[in-house]
């Protein structure tokens, strides 16, 4: 009886709680293979196997491995385990890349082939918006369209502005995330900018921007660090926020914004030369 309902509910399972895991499919098998066409296997970031079956050891270390590598930078992989003489009547070697194929050796007796596609299943991108002024409601607007999770972080009498959001709080204490995988933006735009740019810097995340001049946030920082915060904390902060467009109204501000978070969110799953 096939797992595969079980399979997906797993899948399920971790992808509500916001866990990173690739699934492994074989999607075709020449010869004696211990896993068949439609087998699957979903692989958690630490390399270990949660749910499913794809064969033996001649294909799980080739697999785990592709799995390792689509999580760092979220792209699928095609791999194809082959026995030696195989791969050398297709001029490829063990390691090597063709195509978009990698291709493995598979060591086993049986000598079969198998191909297993591995696709990346990433959490959600948490985008944390602090403060409530146009360009943060047009960013809770806009963000989700383009698979964000918006997270909301304002004072409780600015909580209606937000009305959009995914989640939100009071102050600005956030939840758990991966870094890797959060965005903090801060438009407070007058009220509370040393705060919630203060919170916003001790906050575990990949890219920091400030809505506001280089002005502001050059008088911001050197409060900031009379008052103790690290010069390393400023790193990753971008001030003033977003790409230049030209951009006027809290709605364009708000899309220049999502447009630099897209870059540095996909700077790390481009190849050189731009391309997957």
């Amino acid at each position: 009886m096939s797992r595969q309902p079980s399979i997906l509910d797993h899948a399920a399972r971790l992808r509500l709680a916001g866990e990173p895991f690739a699934l492994a499919t074989v999607v075709r098998t020449v010869a004696a293979t211990a896993a068949k066409a439609g087998a699957k296997a979903i692989i958690r970031a630490d390399g270990s196997v949660a749910e499913g079956w794809i064969g033996g050891g001649c294909a799980r270390g080739a697999v785990l491995k592709a799995a390792r590598d689509a999580l760092a930078d979220g792209q699928p992989r095609l791999v194809s385990v082959q026995p030696e003489e195989e791969l050398a009547g297709h001029g490829v070697a063990a390691g090597s890349v063709r195509e978009g194929v990698r291709y493995a050796r598979n060591m086993c007796p049986s000598k079969g082939t198998m191909d297993v596609f591995v696709e990346p299943v990433l959490p959600m991108p948490q985008l944390a918006i602090l403060g409530a002024s146009p360009v943060a409601v047009a960013l809770c607007d806009l963000a989700p369209r383009f698979g964000f999770r918006t997270l909301a972080c304002a004072p409780a009498a600015d909580q209606n502005a937000f009305a959009g959001a995914d989640e939100r709080i009071d102050g600005f204490l956030l939840p758990a995330q991966s870094p890797g995988q959060r965005f903090v933006v801060v438009s407070t735009q007058g009220r509370g900018d040393e705060p919630a740019l203060r919170a916003a810097l001790q906050v575990e995340a990949l890219h920091v921007a400030f809505v506001g001049s280089r002005a502001k946030a050059a008088s911001l920082r050197q409060s900031l660090l009379a008052d103790g915060v690290p010069e390393d904390a400023f790193e990753r902060l971008k001030a003033p926020a977003g790409l230049d467009i030209g951009a006027i109204t809290p709605e364009e501000i708000a899309l220049s914004i999502l447009a630099e978070t897209i870059e540095v969110r996909r700077r790390g799953q481009r190849a050189p030369g731009g391309r997957p």
